[in-house]
């Protein structure tokens, strides 16, 4: 009975661990964005096999406790041991602290952050030796701040698992590893978004009262320290039952295999998730996902782009009229889902602007977003390339000197910027638009006295669409038409804005205030747009970069990735185009509009061309779909292939075109050939990347041979009736 009590430590937290995540699978069952009933079988699985995780993810993570406890003595204290550690620890201070040091080469916070925590290391080495007298409560303390700790961050992590479960309505994923990198925004956008001087007070205070009753049932440890086979015998066991946990955890994590995304996640252990998602940051297509033979997906993909010249993705593509080098203001709003607009169904009238330019422009009124986060959404629009597994281009190192949109303007004389309110550092939109060929307008470009209202995003959209006036009015005067790609903020965690705005106040934090108030920034950036003199020749592209949520009860719910998109020209008529198309088509069909002719790598397709067909692409970091044929096709890590039949869940009220509520079947018979189309856009558009053959070329606007130009002539004979409309 002694000896069990040594080990107190390790199961009075490991069982305060359990009765927290217990709580917080309870809560997050019964949380609104949980959108799902379980049975009582799917019930006994969240729970059971979840504690049981928990049990094995605790015990790998109190390996640093277990290291911590092992080497409390007093015997490392004495002559000449203790001098000869002290020296050892001041040696190894200065080694760090010359900026000489190992660390210093990874630069950064690292070299700061183990000075510190050596130093810290060597006062409280050198307090415990030249302070004998004062040993036992010098370490009493330690050991109870170490328990204070643990207690801390389980429930710091409680907390966290809980508010990213609020914002996404998955347990920690890739996007919980991208916090980790930005934290001045995330740290700054929780100061924002929560009470935290009282969330962190009570937390604080709960952290204390707990601590004190498991330090009571725990301080035999230190005021008996074990002797060193009973410590070895701790470490045995300890050792053995890490062992088994690193073998089980992932085995657990097999069993979240269900067909309700929801069960899965709420089964899985938040901790384990995020370390999988910092080992999955980026992903090898082909070690990861179901491929075929390279022939085999580039000729399917033939199949796709009937104009594709040569071995690889190539095509040439044409117009019968002068191109027409008009502007174009690319506007990209933050999280702007379609069931916010009142064509979709919305009865709020919170986009009661947007839905009144909608109705004057050429709609897009079935296209997909191809992620769910800001980074896709920009990468879509500015490379129209499918969404490949892992991190997005925009972030990876090799995301330079790429056949993009603003490389296509560059060519044509124009002024091509991309325009941001926040720092562009954040997501690395800098290096990858500078990199580009863009140039950079962000918060760091704005005079102070041009910042009426900002938060830990950037300035408001009010004050970036005045910047915008101000450039655009700049640019016009040097005879060159301009590409000025904007990026909003507004209608983001925590949507603070100026107040005496909207009918909505800016400091309540309210999502439907920030969408009015994006709707109310663009409604005052259009009516000082109108009455500039570049106005009318310039071409407007309006679209979300993606949805305020992608949770739901599958992988990929179709509701959660449908966005508004349309193009307004000032002197055309309003149009519609009802067919199926994705984000990264947008672009491409804009081209057309304004008859570019070009040598393309896009994967998007100009969606008037009569040999389009339509599909759309969605993703997470890792469930890779393609939307065709009323079958949603998912491609997934470990070689798995699924595949779910589109039923529509038609809403009263709401127009067909309009309808975005799809019931998603599993099929029990695969079709093989959507699996097929599906594998070859995405391994093909990760081979031209592995293989850097997306990178711009110097001869993408060549002399089009004449026999190619007089077949796109026949082709472009058959333009539609709303593209004509447009015109």
């Amino acid at each position: 009975m002694t000896f069990y009590k040594k080990l107190s430590p390790f199961y009075n937290l490991m069982v305060f661990y359990c009765i927290i995540s217990f709580l917080l699978r309870i809560v997050l069952l019964f949380h609104p964005i949980t959108q799902s009933s379980f049975t009582i079988l799917e019930s006994l699985k969240i729970f059971s096999l979840g504690i049981i995780s928990d049990v094995f993810t605790f015990i790998v993570a109190s390996v640093f406790l277990w290291l911590y406890l092992i080497f409390i003595s007093n015997s490392k204290y004495n002559k000449p041991y203790g001098y000869i550690i002290l020296a050892v620890f001041v040696g190894l201070f200065a080694y760090v602290a010359s900026g000489k040091s190992i660390f210093s080469e990874y630069g950064g916070a690292l070299p700061k952050i183990v000075l510190i925590f050596i130093g810290i290391k060597t006062a409280l080495f050198a307090l415990l030796l030249f302070l004998p007298a004062l040993r036992d409560k010098i370490r009493y303390w330690l050991f109870a701040f170490v328990m204070f700790l643990y207690v801390l961050l389980i429930l710091q992590n409680g907390l966290s698992e809980y508010f990213f479960w609020n914002e996404f309505g998955v347990k920690y994923n890739f996007i919980a590893v991208n916090y980790l990198i930005y934290t001045n925004e995330v740290i700054g956008n929780i100061m924002q978004s929560y009470p935290v001087i009282p969330l962190f007070s009570a937390l604080f205070l709960v952290t204390g009262i707990v601590t004190y009753f498991i330090l009571k049932g725990s301080k035999n440890y230190i005021n008996a320290i074990p002797s060193f086979n009973e410590k070895l015998k701790i470490s045995v066991i300890y050792i053995v039952l890490f062992a088994i946990s690193l073998f089980a955890i992932p085995n657990l994590a097999k069993t979240e295999n269900s067909k309700n995304v929801f069960v899965n996640e709420l089964q899985a252990n938040g901790l384990y998730k995020f370390y999988l998602a910092f080992q999955n940051n980026k992903l090898d297509y082909f070690k990861f996902y179901k491929t075929s033979s390279e022939q085999k997906a580039y000729a399917i993909l033939k199949e796709q782009f009937p104009a594709i010249s040569g071995e690889k993705m190539i095509r040439k593509i044409t117009s019968d009229s002068t191109e027409n080098h008009k502007n174009v203001v690319l506007i990209t709003i933050e999280s702007l889902s379609a069931e916010y607009m009142k064509m979709f169904g919305n009865e709020q009238n919170i986009t009661p602007f947007l839905d009144s330019l909608a109705q004057k422009s050429l709609q897009f009124t079935n296209l997909y977003a191809v992620g769910n986060r800001t980074v896709r959404g920009l990468e879509a629009v500015t490379l129209c390339l499918p969404p490949t597994a892992g991190e997005s281009i925009i972030k990876r190192e090799d995301n330079k000197n790429k056949f993009s949109t603003g490389f296509l303007f560059n060519q044509r004389g124009y002024n091509v910027k991309f325009m941001y309110g926040g720092d562009a550092f954040f997501d690395n939109m800098q290096d990858f638009y500078s990199g580009n060929g863009y140039k950079i307008v962000d918060k760091s470009s704005f005079a102070p006295e041009e910042i009426t209202f900002s938060n830990v995003w950037g300035v408001c959209d009010e004050d970036m669409y005045n910047k915008a006036i101000k450039v655009m009015n700049a640019e016009a005067k040097e005879n060159k038409p301009f590409f000025n790609h904007i990026m909003t903020v507004s209608n983001h965690r925590p949507f603070t804005y100026p107040n005496n705005k909207i009918d909505i106040p800016g400091d309540i934090k309210s999502r439907d205030g920030g969408v009015k108030y994006t709707d109310y920034s663009l409604r005052r950036f259009f009516a000082m747009a109108s009455k500039q003199p570049w106005f009318k020749n310039t071409l407007f592209v309006i679209v979300a970069d993606h949805c305020a949520s992608s949770a739901g009860k599958t992988e990929l719910p179709l509701d959660k990735y449908r966005i508004p998109a349309f193009i307004y020209n000032p002197e055309a008529k309003p149009a519609k185009y009802n067919k199926l198309m994705s984000q990264i088509d947008l672009m491409p069909t804009l081209f057309g509009l304004l008859h570019f002719s070009y040598e393309s790598k896009f994967f998007g397709q100009d969606v008037f061309k009569p040999d389009y067909k339509p599909r759309a692409f969605i993703a997470t970091y890792q469930d890779l779909g393609l939307i065709k044929d009323n079958v949603l096709t998912i491609l997934s890590p470990k070689q798995q292939v699924k595949q779910f039949d589109l039923q529509l869940n038609p809403k009263p009220g709401i127009a067909p075109e309009y309808q975005i509520d799809y019931n998603e079947i599993p099929m029990k018979t695969q079709r093989t050939d959507l699996v097929n189309e599906t594998i070859s856009f995405y391994q093909t558009a990760s081979d031209m990347l592995k293989k850097r053959e997306y990178q711009k070329t110097a001869n993408s606007n060549p002399k089009i041979d004449s026999g190619f130009k007089q077949a796109s002539l026949k082709n472009d004979k058959q333009i539609t009736r709303s593209e004509k409309s447009f015109q």
